[in-house]
């Protein structure tokens, strides 16, 4: 079981972790966080629906890490054929409502799945304490959340790495010992190796 995760009896997944790699993961899950930074404030009335339609941001986030987890949901379908100016123009409108009243919701489902990750892994951490690793037991439901966070902590270290495509990916292979990428390569492509693990599970 060591570093893959397998089915449970009765549905979820367990994978066995040691203090190393509980501490990468939760780190890497706060930073997430730290990112995806907090959700819209309360309305001062107390109201909470207020707070249920708030409209979110109109533009891309500046940061390329947040524009590859928040992408348009409207662009260009063919890059080798770019739009007119006039269908670009409305690719961006729409582009632009759709976030406004989509990017909070998802900013809050990416926070949760972070969060989960990082409350089980803390409920691990404390139980194993001494022993230098323990097993990670999810629920269905557990198992979903921790898919969606890995699946976002790939997106983005990919994106810190400048990944875009396959033959990318091949090129993190030969990196040499020294250079200065190896460490967020490593995680990368360990998380890829939990991810693809965990998708197999649940679908088995």
């Amino acid at each position: 079981m060591p570093g893959t995760f397998e089915p449970l009896p009765g549905g979820g997944a367990a994978v066995a972790l040691d203090d190393v790699e509980i501490s990468i993961i939760r780190s890497l899950a706060v930073q997430l966080l730290e990112l995806i930074g907090p959700g819209p404030a309360e309305d001062a009335s107390g109201d909470p629906l207020a707070e249920l339609f708030a409209e979110g941001p109109s533009e891309p986030p500046s940061d390329p890490v947040l524009r590859r987890l928040f992408p348009d949901a409207y662009g260009d379908p063919d890059p080798g054929q770019p739009a007119s100016p006039r269908d670009a123009e409305e690719q961006r409108a729409h582009s632009a409502e759709f976030r406004r009243y989509t990017e909070n919701d998802l900013r809050a489902g990416k926070r949760d799945n972070a969060l989960a990750v990082i409350r089980a892994l803390d409920a691990l951490a404390s139980a194993s304490a001494g022993e230098g690793g323990a097993v990670l037991k999810l629920s269905p439901a557990q198992s979903q959340q921790w898919l969606g966070a890995l699946n976002d902590l790939r997106l983005a270290i990919g994106s810190r790495l400048e990944i875009t495509d396959d033959e990318d990916t091949d090129l993190l292979y030969r990196l040499p010992d020294d250079d200065p990428r190896k460490p967020m390569v490593m995680a990368y492509l360990w998380l890829g190796g939990l991810q693809e693990t965990l998708v197999g599970t649940l679908m088995a």
